[in-house]
């Protein structure tokens, strides 16, 4: 009997191809650091699929980000003294996913909705990776707006009531209110903003067509 084709399984073999003697060989001087912008590209370019409503581009954008894992994970399995490979970056993840949802997996009934979802993950976050503040993690490299968002998140998970900075009549605190506004209210700061500029980009191109014809 013929064996159902394996599209991860072939992914994977592929990738091992490409980054192997005898490859590409692009892929074969990459690192982990030099991926790093096409991560952070493929990651911006689903979202604007998602946000466009763009259901194709939606399926591609998906793939383009899963090749950034399985190009990682290629990677991984040559370090000298500490290799893996996707098999074990899956494992971790299923881990990962049944320990930090005891709601479904142990059947505790101790987060029933959307919010107590969110507060034991965190409270389950910082203890596995034992941090001493509900903000740690929160990554340096997130947009302004992003991070301002997810630290507001945070804080309010771990019903932090610090008020923002005082003397607000900088652009900074007039921006990070509108954060907490956008958060209050539970919207997306960093996606609002994007659509709003692409409305306007539209706009501003539609005027220079106009003003040219």
């Amino acid at each position: 009997m013929t064996t159902a084709p394996d599209p991860l399984r072939e992914l994977v073999r592929v990738m091992d191809r490409l980054r192997s003697p005898g490859g590409c060989p692009w892929d074969a001087q990459q690192t982990h650091g030099s991926l790093v912008p096409y991560a952070l590209e493929e990651a911006y370019e689903l979202a604007e699929a998602i946000e466009t409503g763009d259901r194709p581009g939606l399926r591609e954008e998906l793939g383009d980000l899963l090749l950034q894992v399985v190009f990682h994970a290629r990677i991984a399995t040559e370090h000298p003294s500490d290799p893996f490979d996707v098999d074990d970056v899956a494992a971790d993840l299923v881990a990962k996913l049944v320990r930090r949802h005891p709601h479904v997996f142990e059947d505790d009934g101790s987060a029933a909705v959307v919010g107590d979802v969110h507060v034991q993950w965190d409270r389950l976050k910082k203890a596995e990776k034992q941090r001493a503040s509900a903000l740690d993690g929160v990554p340096l490299a997130l947009g302004a707006l992003a991070r301002a968002q997810k630290v507001a998140g945070r804080a309010g998970r771990a019903q932090l009531t610090t008020p923002p900075p005082a003397g607000g009549e900088g652009l900074g605190e007039r921006l990070l209110a509108l954060v907490l506004e956008a958060d209050a209210a539970g919207m997306d700061a960093e996606g609002a903003l994007r659509q709003a500029a692409a409305a306007w980009e539209r706009d501003l191109r539609s005027a220079e067509r106009a003003a040219g014809a």
